[in-house]
């Protein structure tokens, strides 16, 4: 059976972020994949200091917060979606600075995961999220799963987003694709790789 991880990147564990994930999970299971969301939680998470302590070896070296974890979780699941509430018209900083550390020392186990963001928002600011997580994918060589429009929802508390209908259909729509992108893929291999190639415009 494929399995679905959805990375709740609010703390709050029930809020609105969860409750759009929610409804992906359950539309995945309906469909006869396992989905499990888990949370980044409320625990301080530390920024990428450049050390360069996790070449090789597949892991952050710090280990005092959730990033290698969840870097597990996520190298073991066939595909990844990630939500986020938006402040300041951006994802949560905790999230992006745990997504830095995951993406930099644990990237290529995660190359050909499907993977598709999800943000939740009062009002504003959903696009600019979405389009930031999507870059985490798009660098490393992870499909994009897409929906039938920008995958957000709006409200200020649970019961609001639930009453987003178009967002929530928009969740679910997310999750036949998913679903239909696992399918297609399942007997494809990835494609074999260039050696890479990295070009300083400053000599």
């Amino acid at each position: 059976m494929k399995h679905v991880l959805l990375l709740n990147g609010s703390p709050h564990p029930r809020g609105c972020t969860y409750t759009a994930l929610e409804e992906i999970r359950a539309r995945l299971e309906s469909l006869g994949i396992s989905a499990e969301i888990i949370g980044i939680g409320t625990r301080p998470v530390r920024g990428c200091i450049a050390c360069g302590g996790c070449a090789g070896k597949g892991a952050c070296v710090v280990g005092d917060d959730p990033a290698n974890d969840i870097a597990e979780h996520m190298a073991r699941a066939d595909g990844i979606i990630i939500g986020t509430p938006v402040y300041y018209a951006g994802p949560n900083g905790a999230l992006l600075a745990l997504l830095d550390r995951v993406f930099y020392s644990r990237g290529r186990a995660l190359q050909g995961k499907p993977a598709a963001a999800v943000v939740s928002c009062r009002r504003g600011g959903a696009s600019a999220s979405f389009d930031r997580l999507n870059k985490y994918f798009t660098i490393n060589n992870m499909p994009v799963v897409p929906s039938c429009y920008w995958n957000s929802v709006h409200g200020n508390t649970p019961d609001q987003v639930r009453q987003d209908l178009e967002g929530l259909q928009v969740m679910r729509t997310l999750a036949d694709n998913m679903a239909w992108m696992l399918a297609s893929l399942d007997s494809r291999p990835l494609p074999v790789r260039e050696e890479r190639i990295y070009t300083n415009f400053i000599r």
